[in-house]
């Protein structure tokens, strides 16, 4: 698997990547062996063409009038993503998203897990709610390297969010998701995710309105 991981993927074809994989993961647990890029595409709401692209980058992972092998593509994927490695995330802001996302906690992939969560609400930090200690943002640093994070997820506003950001980064966190839509500054090195749900929503409005309904195997 060495070979793909030192590809240099497209920015928008890595971020495909999860997707992709999910949803081969759901057909295998169908009792799927094998899929087309075309059948994909219904599933996925991706064109063909992007999948092929996409998997191109990857060298040969498909055969002409066959498709592609479904547990071959699981293993290429998760190699690529590393999903085998545990992640250890710190959540930063403890209102209703974030009670949200502890309570999930990533139950559907067992090496991603939330396991120290922070707020600057006085009424909150140092009581133990849902099973997690809340912590002042003064504690950041400390607590993060106590508990091994790497990647940390910011539901703070967007008023406070670059001071977040700002004691996350200083803690030497390099992946941080954040859903707060406003962008934020940080160094080159830090790689941000920005979640921002009115625009996926108004996206899915969109498609909605404009292509022509057709029937297809969903996959949520």
């Amino acid at each position: 698997m060495e070979e793909h991981k030192e590809k240099k993927l497209p920015r928008a074809t890595a971020k495909r990547l999860p997707l992709y994989l999910r949803n081969l993961k759901i057909l295998e647990s169908t009792g799927e062996t094998r899929i087309k890029s075309k059948d994909f595409s219904e599933i996925t709401q991706i064109p063909a063409a992007t999948i092929r692209r996409d998997f191109s980058y990857l060298g040969e992972l498909g055969r002409s009038g066959y498709g592609y092998d479904v547990s071959y593509l699981i293993e290429v994927f998760s190699d690529i993503l590393a999903t085998d490695d545990e992640k250890r995330i710190a959540l930063v802001g403890f209102g209703n998203l974030g009670k949200a996302l502890a309570n999930n906690n990533f139950r559907r992939n067992e090496n991603l897990k939330i396991t120290c969560v922070f707020d600057n609400n006085p009424e909150l930090i140092g009581k133990e709610i849902a099973g997690f200690m809340i912590h002042s943002m003064e504690e950041f640093k400390t607590v993060a390297e106590k508990n091994g994070v790497t990647v940390a997820i910011s539901t703070v506003p967007s008023q406070h969010s670059q001071e977040a950001i700002n004691t996350i980064v200083d803690a030497g966190i390099t992946a941080i998701m954040n859903f707060a839509p406003d962008r934020v500054i940080v160094p080159k090195h830090v790689n941000m995710r920005y979640i921002d749900l009115t625009t996926e929503l108004l996206t899915l409005i969109f498609f909605d309105n404009h292509y022509q309904k057709r029937p297809l195997v969903t996959i949520s």
